[in-house]
């Protein structure tokens, strides 16, 4: 069994598992060359970011709690009309700069176009025109990405995990439904509440269970304008 939730690293000899020629299948091998990355953050990137970009396209992308990045590459693959990505991470993997140097052979329009800062989320200026996308931040750091999302009235997309039941905000509905599914109902009635409109879906629970997709954008559109942050660093 080849699964998709294993967190084993993906590597050179799982090249021939991903023949076809679909971007899917192109990505994967990409990931399989670079060594460094879990199997199961290739499947949930993957299928986070074919469901955002159904809905958002063009924006900067903003990864937030990023890692590795590929979430966001994979969004820049998927709609070249995004200019540049941002990943934001406290502390970024050590392999990340591998990883993108991979990508960068096989796609060279990606090279220049992804920017890494390792620091606090909280630093990175937002603007109304990004699309702040956030896979698997933990607890209560789904909680700020959002909220960092809406103080800019950007479009959002967060998978949450490792829900803090003693922390969270269960709106008092654990007696109907269990806490992470209390705490997630939550947040995507507060983000209707902010003025956003919503769509809630999920990923293919046999990569994993904590699955679900939340994506909000402000009902009023943003204004039309890019910028790109002078104190931002490129990955080399």
């Amino acid at each position: 069994m080849f699964s998709p939730a294993s967190r084993g690293r993906l590597t050179d000899r799982d090249v021939g598992r991903f023949p076809g020629g679909t971007l899917f299948h192109r990505v994967a091998r990409a990931v399989c060359h670079a060594g460094c990355l879990p199997r199961k953050e290739l499947y949930e990137a993957w299928e986070m970011a074919r469901r955002v970009r159904r809905h958002f396209r063009g924006g900067r992308i903003i990864d937030l709690a990023g890692g590795h990045g590929l979430l966001a590459q994979i969004m820049v693959l998927l709609d070249d009309s995004s200019p540049s990505a941002l990943v934001v991470d406290k502390k970024l993997p050590v392999s990340t700069a591998r990883l993108h140097e991979t990508l960068v052979v096989a796609w060279p329009r990606l090279s220049g176009r992804i920017a890494f800062v390792e620091g606090p989320l909280e630093d990175v200026e937002l603007l109304p025109t990004d699309i702040v996308v956030s896979s698997h931040a933990c607890g209560a750091l789904t909680d700020l990405v959002l909220d960092r999302a809406v103080a800019a009235s950007a479009r959002v997309a967060v998978l949450p995990c490792c829900h803090d039941l003693d922390a969270g905000d269960a709106g008092g509905l654990s007696g109907w439904v269990d806490g992470p599914v209390a705490i997630d109902i939550v947040r995507a009635m507060r983000l209707t509440q902010q003025g956003y409109q919503i769509w809630t879906q999920a990923i293919p629970p046999q990569i994993t269970p904590k699955n679900r997709l939340l994506m909000g954008k402000p009902s009023s559109p943003a204004p039309e304008r890019e910028t790109t942050p002078d104190n931002v660093s490129h990955c080399s």
